[in-house]
């Protein structure tokens, strides 16, 4: 049982070095909404990401400040981008952000990812359902605007692979008020056309541009039509729930040409083949070595110092706060002792004494002259100088008398 008993350093540690092995855990991309945002004297940033289920603490030190463009406040949805890992002090893991930049895709963003669920769930995008695109088109429909730049890429396209396959157009609004019902009527009236293939898209713009080719009535469209469908939606970082929905994406009308226009020059679409397979066999060539040098990487990773350095960096601040703590109690404790010591001097003044009513009795004048304190050390007739507040009064003595206290006031 004494065998595995472990100290907490120990498990600390270990559960540090799982955190450090991790890949993922290494570079990894966290979105969510800024809460105990704090800017410390050092320069570092201590906050929280959270979202409906949960939280994360994060911290991006002074140094990695050249990775935010702006100044970080509650509420705020950001995506950051970082290192996980464990701060084996508290036992404790958190976020070390070294880049972070405001979520700017917003609503639309939550809307494209909630209907791509709900269809996902439906089967809509499941490959079973997709249809297989025919090698050898002769015919195919257009859906898309009749002015824009995809229409003439395709034809342009089209013409030079093969000027013999025949193209119908249906021109169709792809932007703003009503466009999802004019792409919608352009798939069902080719649908029932005598065509190989459809192919619907547009040219690239921002995410409300392309809108339309995210509405549900689209997508349902696009898998109800007995025609396969190519979608060609933007540009080829551009994608759309339509792209999910037909049997093939493309990522531009031009690349949807491409692939709906079969080359007959033979000899050419041999060589294409060929080029493809070596470019195939290339990337997997290359993906292969990426992952031989990602694992040299990970195990670079684990055996260098940054962890250690970012976890003493993390101590020393702890280390700096606990410090100005106790510096600002010793100040106070020291201005409290200069207070009472202050009030005590103030009790002794002399001047105090004065101005409280009391006098200061002096035989003979200026430098020479004594401190009277008992009625033995005057004579009858003897000179005094009496010290008030205000000046000095001088008297002659008429005579003595023993016991006699000056009344209470």
């Amino acid at each position: 049982m004494a065998d595995h008993i472990y100290t907490v350093k120990q498990v600390n540690a270990y559960i540090r070095d799982m955190f450090d092995r991790d890949f993922m855990l290494n570079r990894i991309y966290v979105k969510g909404e800024v809460s105990n945002c704090k800017y410390h004297t050092s320069g570092h940033i201590y906050f929280s990401l959270k979202d409906e289920s949960g939280a994360i603490a994060c911290v991006m030190f002074a140094g990695q400040r050249k990775g935010l463009s702006f100044r970080m406040r509650e509420g705020q949805q950001v995506i950051a981008f970082g290192t996980v890992g464990v701060y084996e002090r508290s036992g404790s893991y958190q976020l070390y952000a070294k880049e972070i930049r405001l979520d700017g895709e917003g609503i639309l963003y939550e809307r494209f990812q909630a209907l791509k669920r709900e269809l996902e769930e439906m089967g809509m995008f499941a490959p079973e359902y997709k249809k297989k695109i025919p090698a050898y088109a002769r015919k195919i429909g257009i859906v898309t605007a009749p002015t824009g730049a995809a229409v003439r890429d395709i034809m342009n396209i089209s013409r030079r692979r093969n000027p013999y396959v025949q193209l119908i157009l249906y021109p169709a609004q792809v932007q703003g008020e009503g466009a999802k019902e004019s792409i919608v009527r352009g798939l069902r009236m080719l649908g029932e056309m005598d065509l190989d293939v459809i192919i619907v898209g547009r040219g690239g713009g921002s995410i409300e541009d392309l809108w339309a080719f995210n509405e549900e009535m689209v997508a349902r469209a696009i898998f109800e039509c007995p025609i396969p469908v190519i979608s060609a939606v933007g540009h080829e970082t551009d994608t759309t729930i339509a792209d999910y929905a037909a049997d093939l994406r493309a990522p531009t009308p031009s690349a949807a040409a491409e692939l709906a226009v079969w080359d007959y020059r033979v000899l050419d679409g041999e060589i294409r083949e060929q080029a493809l397979r070596l470019r195939r066999i290339m990337q997997q060539k290359i993906r292969m070595e990426r992952v031989r040098i990602e694992g040299y990487r990970s195990k670079l990773r684990y055996l260098h110092p940054e962890s250690r350095i970012r976890e003493q960096r993390q101590r020393a601040a702890d280390m700096e706060e606990d410090i100005r703590g106790l510096m600002e109690k010793k100040l106070l404790a020291a201005r409290h002792r200069l207070a009472i010591a202050a009030e005590r001097l103030n009790g002794l003044s002399p001047a105090r004494k004065l101005s409280q009513g009391f006098s200061y009795v002096q035989r003979g004048k200026g430098p020479e002259g004594r401190t009277i304190k008992s009625i033995r050390q005057v004579d009858r007739g003897d000179l005094l100088s009496i010290y008030v507040t205000d000046g000095r009064i001088d008297a002659s003595v008429l005579r003595t008398e023993a016991g006699n206290r000056p009344p209470q006031r």
